[in-house]
């Protein structure tokens, strides 16, 4: 018996680069985009094929952001519930009018196209790009970035009313650089085994300074033993998920993210948290850095940092000037050792791959 799904018929309203598409046009327009289409447009007509399949599942490519990148399989159904709920959380109805500068061969890219055809939205295709707003005069309801691209797109961000960043932390630096937009920026928590977030927060705008993550609809969680994030969404994934993100519970429905057990750092019995550090030390650092663990015969682990900038005497006493001066780190907050890396080594798509980079300069 074939595992099969009833893929759903494209909304009435759905469009992509101004034109509707019945299921039957968008076999197609994969095609079409696979044999004659850009890179990125190889990539999305792979996707809708996988989609039109009668089979429940399609298979995802994780970011290996936190380990070897692999492919998981996620439910059609699951994608389908997880478009709905941004929908309700985000208030965006059909019509609305939607850019795409995310690759499809990733989960968030993925679900920009299964929300314009499920909900339909007008979906416009842009090449995933460093700069996605370049060139564009038009105005979007709606958008996804990753950090990185928000970061090169600030001066252009009037053209989207709402945004969802994700693929990483968004640092208090882009965070100040966003207040007093008049577009609407959350960050967004998720992963691929939930199909995109569970999770967004406001950061412009009325807000408290450190704002808690808001759940998504039809989503529960706890923390276990490690104080780690335990999710139940059953609209979304069959399993309960317990992950490595290390969280404190503001209510049922809130809750706070302090960084990955798996980079928490156990100095001579003292827990460092690399990320909530990283964010204290943005103000001092230009460019992209941070801080991890490194064997110490003494400590167990000692705390280092690594700084993305070819090597200079200069920088590096400037550097442990600045590092020095940051009043909101404890003593043992301050990284014992400093490392100029010219370039960090990276995921498949693009992230700072933390123990590669160290295990490049330790060999």
């Amino acid at each position: 018996m074939v595992d099969k799904f009833s893929i759903p018929e494209t909304h009435i309203d759905f469009k992509i680069n101004k034109q509707h598409y019945s299921n039957d046009d968008l076999a197609k327009v994969a095609y079409n985009f696979i044999k004659e289409g850009e890179p990125h447009e190889g990539e999305i007509g792979d996707f809708l094929l996988e989609w039109l399949r009668p089979s429940k599942f399609i298979e995802v490519t994780t970011s290996g952001s936190t380990g070897v990148a692999k492919k998981i399989k996620v439910r059609k159904e699951h994608m389908v519930n997880s478009a709905i709920a941004t929908v309700k959380f985000f208030e965006m109805e059909a019509g609305c009018t939607a850019l795409m500068c995310l690759p499809a061969k990733y989960i968030a890219g993925k679900m920009m196209l299964v929300r314009a055809m499920v909900l339909g939205w007008e979906l416009d295709l842009v090449p995933p790009s460093s700069n996605p707003l370049d060139n564009l005069y038009k105005t979007y309801d709606f958008c996804a970035m990753t950090p990185f691209q928000l970061d090169n797109s600030i001066s252009r961000l009037h053209l989207i009313n709402k945004l969802i960043v994700g693929g990483g932390a968004v640092s208090p630096n882009l965070q100040e650089m966003v207040q007093g937009l008049n577009t609407k920026v959350y960050e967004t928590f998720g992963m691929t085994e939930t199909v995109s977030h569970i999770a967004a927060k406001r950061l412009n705008g009325k807000k408290k300074k450190n704002s808690p993550f808001k759940l998504m609809p039809n989503v529960h969680i706890s923390v276990d033993n490690r104080d780690c994030l335990v999710i139940k969404a059953p609209s979304i994934a069959d399993d309960i998920l317990v992950t490595n993100d290390v969280v404190e519970i503001d209510t049922y429905k809130q809750f706070y993210w302090k960084g990955r057990f798996d980079n928490v750092v156990n100095s001579g019995g003292i827990k460092l948290y690399p990320e909530d550090i990283e964010n204290r030390l943005t103000d001092v650092i230009d460019g992209r850095f941070f801080v991890i663990g490194m064997p110490d015969d003494a400590l167990g682990e000692k705390l280092v940092l690594f700084v993305e900038a070819d090597f200079s005497e200069e920088l590096l006493s400037e550097l442990q000037v600045k590092v020095q001066s940051v009043k909101e780190l404890h003593k043992y907050e301050i990284p014992k050792k400093i490392y100029l890396i010219q370039k960090f080594e990276e995921t498949p798509n693009g992230k700072i791959h933390r123990k590669n980079t160290l295990r490049s300069k330790i060999k």
